[in-house]
């Protein structure tokens, strides 16, 4: 249902707005509540202005160069009274415009639902607890809970804020984020400055808030401006494009041709209906007809197969570029590694601590070490220390856990998850100190700050502080020791064990506490600036995933390099980094942000090229670094899931982001969502972009060679005055009918075994490789010469030039599928069979569809009285037909010689790799 347009809730305070809206500031909405106001006001969803109707979007398909000159040619040849030829003509370029449209049609649509396929996620207050829906079910009313990186879901009047920033750039076209606050303005203020509203369509760059729904859907401010937002899925790509440029190309030659054709014929003394005839067969047999939707088909089906692989294509140039990636730069934490984080290891009070037990659930028991024995604790009686190190670990924490079942998951970031599992395990209960120390005001998680600081209501009032060691040491200056006695910090002593940690491939964090005023409700970065007494240090590891190790070994073996940044500790890094193999030639080769700080562009330049692991990097820092490979030629794709990755991913050629984990802000940066947030699926990504790639140069292998035969077939027949050896409406069968229906099979070959082991292909590198050309043209010349010949031969032997003429078209055609499969992966597995060599061999039933469907169709096309008349065939003979297969046989030589000139599963280029790769 639609919604009239939102009230000026600008001019409310925070209870007035509230009261209107029927809310409850502390509980939100109850579920009969929400189940009311669905009814009354619909689903959170834009409802967006329709695109062009269908039938102008038919109309377009025809707006294509070479359309252009078969529809000529038609209505040339309905003025000379051929209406047959005409209608045939007509109905050609008809089936390709149906063709494009349908095509075309179908992979908008899976773009489009593809791109929604990622539920915008938002956590609202209902009946009390904090709870995470999807935005779509957002009602008028709702309590939502803001936080950096996330996208504002609907219309919202302010209730809270700490430190907010919104981005609403999308709305008012204020390059700035806005800093926002509470208190009541005037009714006339302007959009850009209402600082008490967060509009749908904005995002949270920084800070925390919590907001009341007052407008969902097209209610919205970016719902009354919804045609704007309408982002069209586009099918336009650099391949596409060089398609478009190669067939405007094509069309100038073939128009230049076909009229000196029409000349030489007539200054010949030939007849100008005949020469006529003559251009326009040859026009027509010059244009590849069925290209432009097997293009079409082949981007289609690699978007799908690219979305089973848990890859979703945002924006379809990332198809290609893809195969091209040369640097893969990614984050560790729940890309590279389970995101199952887990505390193995403690330090508090000068003691080392053991746990055991992983993932989130809290069956484990934690031992102290004593000259290498374990000793069990006590959970009754913990140490000082140890205690406090605990507690700050589970209040200073914005997760949750949640049991199903006999599994545990953590509800928000799972290394808070890992904080509160380990308190768990020694009985310290996250409800039961919440309860008894309520937090009073908190500091979020800032990338620019790396610590995270809450205020609790306690004797003292305590201020718990947790974050990188980095982060916390300058800011402490006494330490508890064994006996829980404050004493002064020994910094060394605590790099010390946090290297013993990291060398152990564990994540460090640090923890402190400070006492506040009696008083005290709230705090600020001023208050922990200094100060601070150091509790302790907790160590997690988080696993490597298996098939990401495997992942980034197939990378390397293709030639992609793979590099890490990330805010973890150098010394984790490399422990990580060492254990997946990503390393150069020279090793783990690992930077800090602080060092590339102090690099001059030249040196950080060098850096990038040079190392493997970026670690504690600043949000600019990861910019650089991807400007830096670019600038040495590299095609990089980059990883990201925070407010402070997407200007990186923005710059990188392909900039992905987490579906699961990853901020609105990251999403919308990108141009392609990884589901499960894992960097296996990224290799596969990038496999299957290759092989859209390899697919496309296999069709275009393909269907360029007839082309060319049959142009050089009809001009040198026009020069010669001869009879033409293949009429116009022929070439039309063999370039629509024929050709789509072997080629298309094409798109769906699976992957070669060795794609994998080839080096990226040079995106620039133009259509037609030289490699590509010297293939298409030796064909060409063959199959010029096939058509030719048998036509001169047959018409000698049996005086008719129709039969002729079908015995040419047959035979070019049984030449085509030995052509056909010597480029497929079919031919590549009977290869291997009869080598002896059977494992490994992929699925052909596509392609054998393929030709089974062309060989029942040559068949109608010579021996059915119907396709006869129209086509101007004949029926062939037994023997005739024997004869027309004998051209199979000097294909399969001639096959096996242009694939090793130009292999077909091979790129036909290769970049310059950078040190490492």
């Amino acid at each position: 249902m639609t919604q009239s347009p939102p009230r000026s809730y600008h001019a409310l305070s925070v209870q007035e707005a509230i009261v209107q809206l029927g809310s409850c500031k502390e509980s939100g909405l109850t579920s009969e509540e929400v189940a009311r106001r669905y009814e009354q006001y619909g689903w959170n969803e834009l409802q967006f202005q329709p695109g062009k109707p269908a039938w102008i979007r038919f109309l377009l398909q025809f707006n294509q160069p070479l359309l252009y000159i078969l529809i000529l040619a038609g209505v040339v040849k309905a003025f000379l009274g051929s209406w047959t030829n005409a209608w045939v003509i007509w109905g050609v370029a008809l089936i390709n415009a149906i063709i494009g449209y349908v095509q075309e049609a179908k992979a908008e649509g899976a773009i489009a639902s593809l791109a929604k396929a990622v539920i915008t996620e938002t956590t609202v207050l209902r009946e009390g607890q904090p709870l995470p829906i999807p935005s779509r079910d957002l009602v008028p009313g709702d309590i939502v809970l803001l936080t950096s990186g996330d996208k504002v879901p609907a219309d919202l009047r302010l209730l809270r804020t700490r430190n907010l920033q919104v981005d609403e750039s999308a709305l008012t076209g204020e390059s700035l984020p806005v800093e926002k606050s509470l208190p009541a303005i005037a009714e006339q203020t302007p959009l850009a400055e209402r600082h008490n509203m967060a509009y749908a369509g904005s995002f949270v760059t920084f800070g925390q808030g919590q907001g009341m729904v007052v407008a969902t859907a097209n209610a919205t401010e970016m719902g009354q401006i919804s045609r704007s937002l309408e982002n069209r899925v586009s099918l336009s790509t650099p391949l596409t494009r060089k398609f478009e440029k190669f067939s405007r190309t094509l069309l100038y030659g073939i128009l230049v041709l076909a009229a000196f054709t029409f000349v030489v014929g007539l200054g010949q003394g030939e007849s100008w209906i005949d020469m006529f005839e003559a251009a326009v067969a040859l026009a027509v047999s010059a244009i590849p007809e069925g290209l432009p939707a097997v293009v079409t088909i082949t981007l289609a089906i690699g978007v799908n197969r690219m979305a089973q692989q848990h890859a979703i294509i945002r924006k379809l140039p990332a198809v290609e570029a893809l195969g091209s990636a040369t640097v893969i730069c990614s984050d560790k934490t729940g890309t590279l590694t389970e995101n199952q984080m887990t505390v193995q290891a403690l330090y508090a009070g000068g003691q080392h601590y053991r746990v055991s037990g992983g993932g989130y659930s809290p069956k484990g028991e934690m031992t102290r070490i004593d000259n290498g024995n374990e000793i069990p604790l006590d959970a009754v009686d913990l140490p000082l220390a140890l205690a406090q190190c605990l507690r700050a670990g589970i209040l200073c924490n914005d997760a949750q856990l949640k049991q199903t079942g006999a599994d545990w998951s953590v509800v928000g970031d799972p290394t808070e998850g890992a904080l509160i599992t380990v308190a768990e395990k020694v009985g310290l209960s996250q409800a039961g100190l919440a309860n008894a120390t309520p937090r009073m005001d908190a500091i979020p998680f800032e990338s620019e700050y790396q610590y995270m600081a809450t205020l609790h209501d306690d004797q003292p009032r305590l201020i718990y502080v947790k974050g990188s060691v980095e982060a916390l040491l300058r800011r402490c200056t006494q330490m508890l020791d064994a006996q829980g006695q404050a004493r002064g910090l020994d910094a060394t002593s605590i790099q010390r064990e946090v290297d013993a940690m990291t060398a152990q491939g564990l994540r460090v964090l640090a923890f402190a506490q400070k006492a506040a005023a009696p008083h005290q409700h709230a705090i600020d970065h001023e208050d922990i600036a200094t100060d601070l007494v150091f509790l302790g240090l907790q160590g997690m590891i988080d696993p490597p995933r298996p098939e990401a190790i495997a992942a980034v070994h197939a990378c390397q073996s293709a030639g992609i390099q793979v590099k890490m940044i990330t805010g973890d500790h150098i010394g984790t890094a490399q422990a990580i980094a060492q254990r997946m193999g990503i390393q150069t030639d020279a090793g783990v080769v690992a930077f800090t942000g602080q060092q590339l700080a102090q690099m001059s562009d030249l040196d950080l330049h060098d850096a990038a090229v040079e190392g493997s692991v970026f670690a504690r990097v600043a949000p600019t820092q990861k910019l650089q670094l991807v400007k830096a490979l670019q600038s040495s030629g590299n095609i990089v794709a980059m990883t990201g899931d925070g407010v402070n990755d997407a200007p990186a991913l923005k710059q990188a050629d392909i900039g992905i982001a987490m579906g699961k984990g990853g901020t609105e802000v990251a999403r919308e940066s990108a141009a392609m969502l990884l589901t499960d947030d894992n960097f296996a699926s990224i290799e596969a990504a990038v496999e299957e972009g290759r092989t859209v790639y390899q697919n496309l140069r296999k069709a275009i292998a393909f269907l360029l060679p007839v082309n060319g035969g049959e142009s050089m077939t009809i001009l040198l027949s026009a020069l010669l005055a001869r009879d033409l050896p293949i009429l116009s409406l022929q070439v039309l069968w063999l370039n629509m009918i024929n050709s789509i229906t072997m080629t298309v099979p094409l798109a769906f070959e699976p992957k070669s075994p060795g794609l994998m082991r080839q080096p990226p292909r040079d995106p620039s590198e133009p259509l037609l490789t030289p490699r590509l050309f010297r293939r298409i043209l030796v064909v060409s010349v063959f199959n010029w010469i096939l058509i030719f010949g048998l036509f001169e031969w047959a018409r000698t032997t049996t005086g008719e030039v129709a039969v002729a003429r079908t015995m040419a078209i047959q035979a070019l055609v049984a030449a085509r599928i030995v052509y056909l499969i010597s480029i497929s992966q079919l031919g590549k597995n009977l290869g291997q069979f009869w080598r002896g060599r059977v494992q490994g061999v992929a699925d052909g039933s596509m392609l054998l569809l393929g030709l089974a469907t062309a060989i029942v169709l040559q068949v109608l096309f010579s021996q059915w009285s119907v396709m006869n008349t129209l086509f101007a065939t004949a029926p062939l003979t037994g023997p005739q037909g024997l004869i027309c297969l004998a051209p199979m046989l000097p294909m399969i030589p001639l096959s096996l010689w242009v694939n090793r000139l130009d292999p077909p599963q091979a790129n036909s280029a290769k970049v310059r790799l950078s040190p490492g790769g």
